[in-house]
């Protein structure tokens, strides 16, 4: 919001904007464009499935708003406008050609025997994302649980593997619920062409035909009581409960290596070797992706207190966990989610408030 800010300052001084009613207006202005950065930049997170460059994205949606708002004669909607933007930056970002992915779409699972930890380019990952960063508040529980489940990893994953203008088709459609005529509008195409782009869109997800986790929100009390066993199995190390917690063909990822684990024994093992510094650590609950998500710790190796190791977002289907997705590169994603930069031996942050995985569970 501060870039959009000086760019409306830079502007008006431009043009030599001056006194109380032009500041006004500017004001309204800027606070119309604020009002859909939640949605917009959910749109773009799922047509980019980067944090980060959805927000660039954003950012840059709506500096072009600002600077051509005089231009925008009411013809459609705010929103609809504000979309076009959007999708044209993202489809401008895309035209390099990069697809992000997940380790697990990359290759097959590594034997625990054969583990080894090759970092790739941070550009290669699919990325986590806040919710409150890309779920607009819906009154509709019907709508809600649609969003929430449109930002899952698996979900957006599976949309990187469209081609550009079919994924904004698909999004914008089965998601936001647009009519064709209005993404036919939006595209400068016709009906026909947003219908035959659905269609082949929708075959190429029915392909990958992955179920999704369970995104229920609030989480009903089968779920938080499995969260809250994960948390004392997590922090107590207890390998026997953990593997009661996991699916017996779960995955744990861990971007930006490539490698990836599927199933109990190879998951639990790995903790037990090559993850064994993590004994000892605390998990922060948060949420991420529609989904629930831990902040890791683990023990400071260089004193009291414990440090940033990994976000963790967490896979549930049929009670039990399917998938424990960690994210190593913690600099960036811990202030992304607002998260401690540190614990205290007590496991609070600098704030003095607890950082308890199973109280904030239980929130």
């Amino acid at each position: 919001m501060g870039d959009l800010t000086t760019a409306a300052a830079e502007d008006a001084a431009a043009r030599g904007v001056e006194g109380a009613a032009d500041g006004a207006e500017a004001s309204s202005v800027e606070s119309r464009l604020e009002g859909h950065r939640v949605e917009l930049t959910g749109y773009c997170y799922r047509m980019l499935g980067s944090a980060f460059e959805a927000e660039d994205a954003v950012q840059d949606t709506m500096v072009r708003a600002w600077r051509n708002f005089e231009k925008f004669e009411g013809r459609s909607s705010l929103r609809s406008w504000l979309y076009r933007i959007a999708t044209n930056v993202c489809l401008d970002m895309l035209t390099a050609g990069n697809k992000r992915a997940r380790p697990v779409d990359l290759s097959g699972p590594t034997p625990l025997a054969q583990a080894a930890l090759n970092p790739l380019p941070e550009n290669t990952w699919l990325e986590p994302m806040p919710d409150g960063r890309v779920l607009p508040s819906a009154a509709d529980p019907a709508e809600a649980a649609v969003a929430r489940e449109s930002v899952r990893l698996a979900f957006v994953a599976a949309l990187q593997h469209l081609p550009p203008k079919q994924r904004v088709v698909l999004i914008l459609r089965e998601v936001l619920a647009w009519k064709a005529a209005e993404v036919a509008e939006l595209l400068d195409t016709s009906v026909a062409s947003v219908n035959s782009a659905l269609q082949r869109a929708r075959a190429t997800l029915a392909e990958a035909g992955e179920r999704g986790p369970d995104t229920a929100d609030p989480l009903d009390e089968e779920q938080r009581r499995l969260l809250e066993r994960y948390v004392a199995a997590f922090e107590g190390y207890d390998m026997k409960a953990l593997t009661a917690l996991l699916h017996e063909d779960a995955v744990m990822t861990m971007p930006p290596f490539d490698l990836w684990l599927r199933g109990h024994d190879d998951i639990t093992g790995f903790m037990l070797s090559i993850g064994a510094s993590c004994a000892g650590s605390r998990l922060v609950a948060t949420v991420a992706n529609g989904t629930p998500a831990f902040a890791h710790y683990k023990p400071n190796p260089d004193g009291p207190g414990f440090v940033p190791w990994a976000l963790q977002v967490i896979d549930i289907q049929d009670g039990a966990i399917t998938g424990m997705h960690c994210f190593l590169d913690t600099p960036r994603w811990f202030p992304l989610f607002g998260l401690p930069e540190t614990l205290d031996a007590d496991g609070k942050a600098a704030d003095g408030k607890a950082a308890d995985g199973k109280a904030a569970v239980e929130e």
